[in-house]
């Protein structure tokens, strides 16, 4: 049937059943591929790094908010050290092999769940500094003493919720029950030889049963605690806190802006592709026709590289949009300026002098900042 999902042999009642083309699909995916992801890992590689080194070297974690800032850093840094090699690997039919698969596939669900649960804990504690100012200091000056255990536990959850992509995602070759054509003389298939090239890594059940059951599980569990949850806890905590700055004097206006646009830039990422992932659940073991199957793909490639977009924004975001962090920052490209003066005019830069120089630096920026501010200033 033209247009169907998929395209049947019959013969002596053995229908088999040819797999659709994914032409549009797959031809943009190999450009974002290219392009776009490109970017992303670069922005999101430089963005990032320069917030652990600025953690690292200059500023120490305040707050919780500083805390949360780091880890959702070094959480987005293993997805952008992740991404390129997952790109490596589906151009060259997964030849780093079927542990690789798991790893890196695994690191991208534990960034999605990690990254999404500490920007509600940012919201949480933006709540608390603002709309409970009275009783903030206190409130998180406790929660401070237990960050570890807090960021611990969201690293914990993320982990453990993405114990199923690291057991059932596995390198194989498609089934040739589906790839073939038809040989009449033996009513049997014969094989697509091309199609041995064609090496995934992807879900790969024992059953029909299991697999029915991880296949709703995983992208509901995914909507439900990536998408959905942190998405209410911003919500609440951000109106709670926009409507106490807008009683407050004027020149918490900007603030206020700030607020909103971390809001927007959230939902404009995440929103798009988690209602693609909403419909492709829900019509996942529905029969649907070919050019259906092409146009769902291509609006979750589409849509999923925009989300992805979000890691190279959080630094700018949660990070410089602070003024005492770009006041690190500058001394951070400061810094590396000195530093490539003195290797071009061939003078000796020992390990003394370097701790001494950074230490200096350090006293210096961390002499006008407020013991207990947080990166994240409005």
């Amino acid at each position: 049937m033209e247009n169907d999902t998929t395209s049947d042999y019959q013969y002596d009642d053995i229908q088999y059943v040819m797999p659709c083309e994914m032409t549009n699909s797959d031809m943009v995916e190999r450009s974002l591929r290219f392009y776009i992801h490109s970017v992303i890992c670069i922005l999101g590689f430089i963005g990032n790094i320069l917030v652990i080194i600025t953690y690292a070297f200059y500023k120490k974690t305040k707050s919780m908010t500083d805390v949360y800032l780091l880890n959702m850093a070094i959480a987005d840094m293993i997805f952008v050290v992740a991404l390129p090699l997952i790109i490596y690997n589906e151009y060259n039919h997964w030849d780093m092999g079927a542990v690789a698969c798991k790893i890196l596939r695994g690191a991208y669900s534990v960034n999605l769940y990690s990254g999404m649960l500490l920007l509600a804990c940012i919201s949480t504690d933006r709540y608390i500094a603002i709309v409970l100012a009275r009783r903030s200091f206190r409130l998180r000056s406790r929660i401070l003493l237990y960050g570890r255990i807090v960021c611990a536990t969201v690293w914990s959850l993320a982990l453990f919720l993405s114990i199923p992509t690291v057991i059932y995602y596995d390198r194989y070759v498609p089934s040739n029950d589906f790839v073939g054509l038809p040989d009449y003389e033996n009513n049997s298939l014969i094989p697509d030889e091309s199609s041995e090239t064609d090496v995934v890594c992807d879900f790969k059940f024992s059953d029909s049963a299991t697999a029915h059951k991880m296949k709703t599980l995983v992208p509901s569990t995914q909507l439900a605690v990536g998408f959905f949850l942190p998405l209410l806890v911003m919500g609440f905590c951000y109106t709670a806190v926009i409507i106490t700055l807008l009683r407050a004097n004027f020149q918490k206006h900007k603030a206020v802006r700030v607020v909103l646009a971390v809001v927007a830039v959230f939902i404009a990422c995440h929103l798009p592709y988690n209602v693609t992932l909403l419909y492709n659940t829900i019509v996942l073991f529905k029969t649907k026709l070919c050019g259906e199957v092409d146009t769902t793909q291509l609006a979750k490639t589409v849509t999923e590289t925009v989300a992805y977009l979000h890691c190279c924004l959080n630094p700018l975001l949660y990070g410089f949009i602070g003024v005492r962090f770009r006041n690190h920052f500058r001394k951070i490209i400061a810094d590396l300026w000195c530093m490539g003066k003195r290797v071009l005019n061939n003078r000796g830069f020992s390990r003394a002098t370097s701790e001494f120089y950074i230490s200096n630096n350090r006293r210096s920026v961390d002499g006008y900042s407020n013991e207990n501010a947080s990166s994240f200033t409005m």
